[in-house]
């Protein structure tokens, strides 16, 4: 068998907070994303996804266990990784065309060649004949592709999404998961895609990770057994996306009524 991607062995991740205690967020996470794995994670808030993320990008480090990504030991932020944040990281006062070159531009490819990547991959998220437009001109989901190239010019290994669509209006929202898989099955990156909406990580992943309530660890793996390529509108009347849907959300349900029932006690 293949060396997994990426691997989260015995992570336990805390924090200061400013009182000076020590919070935990994730504790012994154990975990293993295969090459060309798309894998979603879920759970309730303040679960630890976004962190779990960070992890594996090397913004964060662990406080126990290890982080290893393709073979090695995560010790830093890596070329090989890409992030879209649920906020556009798009720079407001550049164009699209140089958003999406900053990456090349950054490592050193020549403004030129830069530029001829950027617009191909303008064109592949369809977004051709906005390159000279700028962020503030551009609807949301626009400014949603405009991140997506700007990511995936870059060809990362990994790509990270943390809530990437969560504030977009529904129809907009399909579309847009329907173009990350496209590009996805173009590409092939690991993916490990953060969402509060389980039906949108079922119909998008190979594999749905259950965090439990904070401090997260691993509940449950279920594997997506729903046929490629996917259309996310349709995928959902599916009867098996339905048995899917209820045999994870037995297992969800218990970590949001806990979570749910500690965030009323803390406001009491």
């Amino acid at each position: 068998m293949p060396s997994p991607a990426i691997e989260l062995v015995g992570v336990t991740k805390r924090f200061l907070t400013p009182s000076g205690t020590a919070y935990t967020a994730l504790r012994d996470l154990n975990v293993a994303i295969g090459i060309g794995e798309f894998c979603a994670v879920v759970g309730p808030t303040g679960c630890g996804k976004s962190t779990t993320l960070a992890l594996i990008s090397g913004l964060e480090p662990p406080s126990e266990g290890e982080v290893v990504v393709g073979g090695v030991a995560v010790r830093g932020v890596g070329k090989e990784v890409g992030y879209v944040f649920q906020t556009d990281a798009v720079f407001p006062w550049k164009n699209v065309l140089d958003n999406v070159a900053t990456g090349p531009r950054f490592r050193g490819v020549a403004r030129a060649d830069a530029e001829g990547r950027a617009r191909e991959w303008i064109a592949r998220v369809g977004l051709a004949g906005f390159e000279r437009y700028y962020p503030h001109q551009l609807s949301g989901g626009m400014r949603k592709r405009a991140a997506l190239a700007q990511t995936l010019i870059n060809e990362p290994r990994i790509l990270l999404m943390d809530e990437p669509f969560s504030a977009l209006d529904v129809q907009t929202r399909t579309l847009m998961e329907n173009e990350l898989l496209q590009l996805w099955s173009a590409t092939r990156s690991s993916v490990v895609f953060v969402t509060h909406d389980l039906e949108e990580a079922i119909a998008l992943a190979d594999r749905v990770v259950v965090l439990t309530a904070g401090p997260g660890t691993v509940k449950g793996i279920y594997p997506v057994s729903l046929p490629r390529p996917r259309n996310v509108a349709e995928i959902r009347f599916q009867p098996q996306f339905a048995r899917i849907y209820e045999e994870i959300w037995n297992d969800l349900r218990d970590e949001v009524l806990l979570s749910y029932e500690r965030s009323k006690r803390s406001l009491a």
